[in-house]
């Protein structure tokens, strides 16, 4: 293994956490109650075949070896340092370690930024020493580092450490690390590397990525996350992963940004849990909803061969099961596969005429092992079938061990996937270990089987979109938009004519705002128009126009104009009596077609989060809203659009005419352009869009632009 690693991590200042000639232990104890002395214990007895150091400043012996009194009378070769001495302790530690040339050290100590002010600037004056020396810090606050192949345990955990497998697991909590080795155990499969990162002063999940990436023993990558420290870096390390194998995030947390206040309608249905939505989605990472599930997806990931496509057979001697699995599929965004009749009739010929044939195929209780097997095989061979799920109770007239022995042949020799539903526990247990022996997943209930099944389809798509799509790339902004921007104050609404010129600056359709102060003047600009016109309050303290009746729509004539320039001033001034009301805009009224929304509020992690939903005044109300990163790709827009009821519909839906879909697309491409490329732009909305009949484009009719 640690060739492998010195293969792709040739010159990689993380190289010695994976794979290091040498390992001291800074604070080992000879006290079987300290962790000091599990920390040596569990790396003796990992197997690790390269140099081990142990120092205390009271020397003596442990496990057969010298204590040495000081890290600078430790011999060659050593390149990891191991730190678990008392947190005040530590900066002194590090200048130790520098010294004797050492630059990969991990901070197992705990007391530092998770108690207060005062650790946290113990914790800053720790990565001081480190950058002036040139050190890779893992913690503090963790457990440490495992690698079941290598093999090397550099953990203070209870024995023993997980078996070896093929999840490589990532953890800003040793809690959590420790609960996992043990429940793993049960599960059939294991880990190939778990790292604990604590609180992450250096070395982060992103810097991991990389690396387990490029270990061909860790099939699959699984995250457990409190926060990012660097969103564009993991998203960019996150992707090229996810490219090679399958990463798997279990985020938890609240995050504080997305309680900040927002002025537009996209600020506040924007949130911390939404901005992670959108960066696993960019970065093509699946997120998972309980630690269970994290786990439960990777052995199905690390272990079966990824689906054509998501068609489903069901195989089963029970037909209870076999429609919960149905309803399960469906719930997972799959669906029954059609059998094809060259199926239909294999299984005819060796099973009872009451067994149900079509899927979910239910055999009945009498099935026996050769029943399993040659239906199996049917289905193995139909190209209509993506996956399969298998499904069977304890059996009446065989034993569940008999089952597997007599099908996994037949997984073994075809390249589809197939998961295991075995019910029960003590009757399936020697046909689990079966499974396991043979790394073929296995589920208790049906509704997980389909839910691992889920998880291959849309890993299978993940890759695949990965592989096809070229990334979005933004340049620089165009001199008339940063010459608008420059001209306006900080930290509020940009003028609407200043709005209006970044969207025309982008290529984005307006249809343009006059301001008129008086109501002649109003009338003279909606003359020059052309009737109908929109009018609305000109006001830099009303957000919401339309809350307060200050907007008028369809205005026919010079009348209509002047009496809804009063009225409008009016409302204004009864709702809000202490806004600045600069008059009010006359704007070309557009013909009939779909109103939709699309803005971006830019998230202090992640940068710019595009949204696009149910436009008009129930925008908060409905919450039918989709969130991507900037800049978005033509599938990522398109996507947004398929996420939401206001997308769909610009297709058509029975007395609903059809919208201009590709002109919104383009409109989402190129406002995300925009707010890339303009990191001044804090938050924007255009609220409505108008979208009109195929060919005929979409307009932004009002929209707001704020300035950080």
């Amino acid at each position: 293994m640690g060739m492998i690693y010195n293969s792709c991590m040739k010159n990689d200042p993380l190289l010695p956490f994976f794979s290091p000639k040498g390992v001291v232990i800074v604070g080992v104890s000879r006290d079987p109650t300290k962790l000091g002395y599990m920390l040596a214990s569990n790396l003796v007895q990992s197997g690790y075949q390269g140099a081990i150091h142990f120092v205390n400043p009271k020397g003596e012996t442990l496990f057969g070896r010298r204590i040495y009194t000081r890290l600078a009378d430790v011999p060659d070769p050593v390149d990891l340092a191991l730190l678990l001495v008392p947190p005040p302790g530590v900066p002194a530690a590090l200048e130790d370690v520098a010294a004797r040339g050492i630059r990969a050290a991990v901070i197992q100590t705990g007391g530092f930024r998770e108690t207060g002010p005062d650790g946290a600037r113990l914790e800053q004056e720790c990565l001081e020493i480190a950058r002036k020396h040139g050190i890779r810090l893992v913690g503090p606050n963790c457990i440490g580092f495992i690698d079941t192949h290598l093999p090397i345990n550099s953990t203070f955990l209870q024995p023993p450490g997980p078996p070896a497998g093929d999840i490589a697991f990532i953890s800003h909590s040793g809690a959590i690390c420790a609960a996992v080795m043990d429940w793993i155990r049960g599960q059939g499969n294991g880990l190939s590397n778990l790292a604990s990162l604590g609180n992450c002063l250096d070395v982060s999940e992103a810097d991991l990525l990389p690396v387990m990436a490029a270990n061909p023993h860790a099939k699959v990558i699984t995250l457990y996350m409190e926060s990012v420290r660097n969103g564009a870096d993991f998203i960019e390390k996150a992707r090229l992963a996810a490219r090679i194998k399958p990463v798997l995030a279990l985020k938890v947390g609240r995050f504080e940004s997305g309680k900040k206040a927002a002025a537009s309608h996209t600020g506040a249905l924007a949130g911390a849990e939404s901005a992670f939505d959108a960066a696993f989605e960019k970065a093509g990472v699946i997120r998972v909803n309980t630690t269970e599930e994290l786990f439960q997806w990777a052995k199905a990931l690390a272990w079966c061969p990824l689906p054509k496509g998501r068609r489903v057979a069901i195989l089963t001697n029970s037909g209870g099961p076999g429609v919960t699995a149905a309803d399960a599929l469906e719930l997972n965004g799959l669906q029954l596969a059609q059998l094809s009749p060259a199926t239909v009739e294999g299984m005819k010929s060796f099973l009872p005429a009451a067994a149900s044939l079509h899927n979910p195929v239910d055999m009945l209780a009498s099935a026996n092992a050769e029943h399993f097997s040659r239906a199996l095989e049917l289905m193995m061979a139909d190209d209509q079938v993506d996956s399969i799920l298998v499904i069977s109770p304890p059996p009446p007239p065989t034993t569940a061990a008999a089952l597997i022995k007599a099908m996994v042949p037949v997984v073994l020799s075809h390249d589809k996937p197939v998961v295991f539903t075995m019910m029960g526990e003590d009757q399936v247990s020697e046909a689990l270990a079966l499974l396991h022996a043979y790394k073929i997943p296995d589920y208790r209930f049906p509704e997980w089987s389909a839910s691992a099944l889920g998880a291959l389809s849309r890993y299978a798509e993940i890759k695949q979109r990965l592989m096809d799509e070229n990334q979005a790339k933004a340049g620089k902004a165009p001199a008339r938009a940063t010459a608008l921007l420059a001209a306006e104050p900080q930290g509020q609404f940009i003028s609407p004519d200043a709005a209006t010129g970044l969207l025309d600056a982008y290529q984005i359709a307006t249809t343009p705002l006059t301001l008129c102060k008086t109501a002649e003047e109003a009338a003279r600009q909606a003359g020059k128009t052309g009737y109908p016109v929109v009018l609305k309050i000109a006001s830099p303290d009303i957000v919401h126009k339309s809350d307060i009746g200050g907007v008028l729509l369809g205005l026919k004539n010079a009348a209509e104009v002047a009496q809804g320039f009063a009225k409008v001033m009016e409302r204004a001034r009864a709702a809000q009596p202490d806004a600045k009301v600069d008059g009010v805009h006359i704007q070309r009224m557009l013909p009939a077609g779909q109103e939709v929304i699309t803005g971006m509020v830019r998230d202090p992690m992640f940068g710019p989060m595009m949204m696009f939903g149910s436009g008009g005044v129930e925008v908060e109300g409905l919450k039918d809203v989709a969130f991507a990163l900037a800049p978005l790709t033509f599938a990522e827009a398109e996507k947004m659009l398929e996420a939401t009821w206001a997308g769909r519909k610009l297709r058509g839906f029975r007395s609903i005419p059809a919208g201009d879909r590709e002109a919104v697309i383009d409109t989402l491409m190129k406002l995300s352009r925009l707010a890339v490329e303009n990191p001044a732009i804090l938050e924007m909305e255009i609220n409505p869009l108008r979208v009109l009949p195929p060919g005929q484009g979409a307009y932004a009719v009002d929209v707001r632009i704020r300035k950080s």
